[in-house]
């Protein structure tokens, strides 16, 4: 299989993750939609990250829809998904959270860093950072002490995206979600990004 995109995306970043966790092996090609625009349109022409060719040519796009896949192809131990249906609950419950902790995260630095001052709507900012800020509390007070996996011995897709999306808005929101003030996803970060899995794919 191979993955195309760039790390510095949180949903290109928990695709490559979760392959390697789930032991399913890919080539990457680091590539922009801004930079290498005509080379992604050559590989998806709807040039979104990340976009994934299947073994059989299959051209796979959205993250969920991507691992939905991989999880198909997996081994049954190696699964990031629970097997307990309450479990499975919770665990899309903070997936949700975490993706619109990223969405939101997303909106925020393009309508900052690439909007013109003169053209940024500060009720529509203040509305973004509210819902973003509103996803972490929740996360916050969902996952636990973040000293251990959400679901027992492993990392699972909950504990991978959780900590792929805070570490992506601490490394371009930092100032507006403080670390201090979220102990728990903190030590959950700390944790999955010393794994070799998260090492092998920092954020570009």
């Amino acid at each position: 299989m191979h993955l195309v995109g760039m790390l510095d995306s949180p949903y290109v970043r928990r695709v490559a993750i979760s392959l390697r966790l789930m032991g399913l092996p890919f080539t990457h090609e680091a590539v922009s939609v801004f930079r290498h625009y005509d080379r992604f349109a050559s590989i998806n022409p709807v040039v979104k990250a990340p976009t994934l060719v299947t073994d059989g040519g299959v051209t796979l796009m959205d993250s969920t829809l991507i691992l939905d896949y991989a999880e198909c192809l997996a081994a049954p131990e190696k699964r990031l998904s629970p097997a307990a249906v309450d479990e499975q609950a919770r665990a899309l419950r903070l997936i949700g959270l975490a993706l619109a902790a990223c969405e939101k995260s997303v909106q925020m630095v393009y309508e900052l860093n690439l909007r013109p001052a003169e053209k940024q709507h500060q009720p529509w900012i203040d509305r973004v950072r509210g819902q973003m800020l509103a996803a972490y509390r929740l996360l916050e007070t969902e996952i636990g002490s973040g000293k251990t996996w959400v679901f027992g011995a492993r990392p699972l897709q909950a504990d991978v995206t959780v900590a792929v999306a805070w570490r992506f808005t601490q490394s371009v929101l930092a100032q507006a979600v403080k670390a201090a003030a979220h102990p728990a996803l903190a030590a959950l970060s700390s944790r999955a990004e010393a794994l070799p899995e998260f090492q092998a794919f920092p954020p570009a």
